[in-house]
């Protein structure tokens, strides 16, 4: 069985149970990557480590997490792998205990690679699954998987203030629990999702779906140049504000670490709903529009937020998350339909991507505020939402569709 014969049977009907449980499984795998940018003032003082330090944690947590994705959705494209999904998550279990443990900064990296890989397993064949569950609405669909881990990335602030900031480091073994309520709810989804497959090769005699492309192999590879390129620019300032805001923020209005929070928890927030609502927005309105809105609309924005006072920049960064987020479930949705029939490896590639440009992003930026001074680097990272203007290029949800025919076989 191929992603090509799932493709059939998941243009049938939207199945909203399994939709909202792997949406909240999303919840929980990023909620635990989530403690470990949070905890990154703490380590900070606890264990002096620099800025480039953390920005190597971070990298470590993303770079597993994107070079594999891509790489385990190209094999289950033609494998699919049901209870992957649990074992995911057991070995961010693991990490995750090893975090509360760590006594220097080699085995926080070594915690944080399980994290990484547990996280890796889980996105292609989560992605796959809220496809066999969408039915006609991949868009909505989408976004109720993605909503789910930004919502869990949102919860960093919270973690900070509620839990790490009284335990410190040790706080982290409550996260261990959270990973097993995980594993919990994706044993039930790896028994759905095997249902589905054994229903799908019991028809195989049937006639299934399948897309044959009539596009220009170059236009396909130049529109997938295109969109890495404006993920990038998104993944950049979303590193910038997730990982090292909280420290501006401190410097910039003398606050606490926990007081700090609050800026991180209303970007993230309203990014989570943002990617709620951009999903059936495109399936609206298309694709590439709402793409483009979401970098065209915050971008003066971002430029005028270090400028701001207080209040301001807590409105600013509540407008800025909304938008820009909006097309990250957009993002791998128009990628899928791009090239039918890797619903994995699109996946993988797309949101692998964005942690694998996040990674990068962090050990650059964590150097330059080293080399330059934290004010002048956030001034700096203000203009990344501009480059989003690319968009144009990309070729239109119609185009894409003429670019296809359905036929059976």
């Amino acid at each position: 069985m191929t992603a090509k014969t799932l493709i059939g049977k998941a243009e049938n009907q939207t199945t909203y149970s399994i939709l909202f449980i792997i949406g909240l499984c999303h919840l929980l795998n990023d909620s635990l990557q989530a403690v470990i940018p949070a905890m990154f003032p703490i380590l900070e003082k606890s264990l002096g480590l620099t800025f480039t330090q953390l920005g190597l944690i971070a990298f470590t947590l993303n770079m597993f997490a994107s070079v594999m994705q891509p790489l385990i959705g190209m094999y289950t494209d033609k494998r699919p792998m049901p209870y992957a999904l649990p074992i995911g998550l057991t070995s961010s279990m693991l990490g995750m205990l090893g975090l509360a443990f760590a006594p220097n900064f080699e085995m926080i990296l070594i915690s944080v690679l399980f994290i990484g890989l547990g996280s890796a397993t889980f996105h292609p064949e989560g992605s796959r699954v809220a496809y066999l569950a969408a039915g006609p609405r991949r868009g909505f669909a989408q976004s109720i998987f993605q909503v789910g881990g930004n919502s869990g990335q949102a919860l960093a602030p919270v973690i900070t203030a509620l839990v790490l900031v009284p335990l410190g480091q040790f706080g982290a073994i409550w996260f261990t629990f959270v990973a097993g309520l995980a594993v919990f709810f994706l044993m039930y989804i790896a028994r759905w999702y095997s249902r589905q497959i054994i229903q799908i090769n019991n028809q195989r005699g049937t006639k299934a779906v399948q897309k044959k492309s009539n596009a220009p192999k170059k236009a396909i590879a130049s529109a997938l140049i295109i969109l890495i390129f404006v993920v990038f620019a998104r993944s950049w300032y979303h590193s910038a504000m997730s990982n090292f805001y909280a420290f501006y923020a401190i410097d910039s209005y003398n606050l606490t670490i926990a007081n700090a929070q609050l800026f991180i928890f209303v970007f993230l927030f309203m990014g989570a709903v943002g990617t709620f609502f951009g999903g059936p927005l495109a399936d609206r309105f298309g694709r590439k529009n709402i793409i483009l809105l979401s970098y065209l609309a915050p971008a003066p924005l971002a430029l005028l937020l270090p400028f701001v006072n207080y209040w301001l920049a807590i409105v600013l960064l509540a407008i800025i998350g909304l938008f820009i987020m909006s097309s990250f479930s957009v993002t791998v949705v128009y990628a899928q339909e791009l090239v039918p029939g890797k619903i994995g490896t699109m996946s993988g590639l797309i949101v692998g991507l964005a942690f694998g440009m996040g990674a990068i992003g962090s050990v650059a930026l964590g150097s330059l505020i080293d080399s330059i001074g934290l004010s002048i680097t956030m001034i700096l990272v203000a203009g990344l939402p501009l480059l989003g203007i690319l968009s144009f290029l990309l070729p239109s949800d119609k185009k894409i569709r003429r670019w296809y025919r359905t036929s059976t076989s």
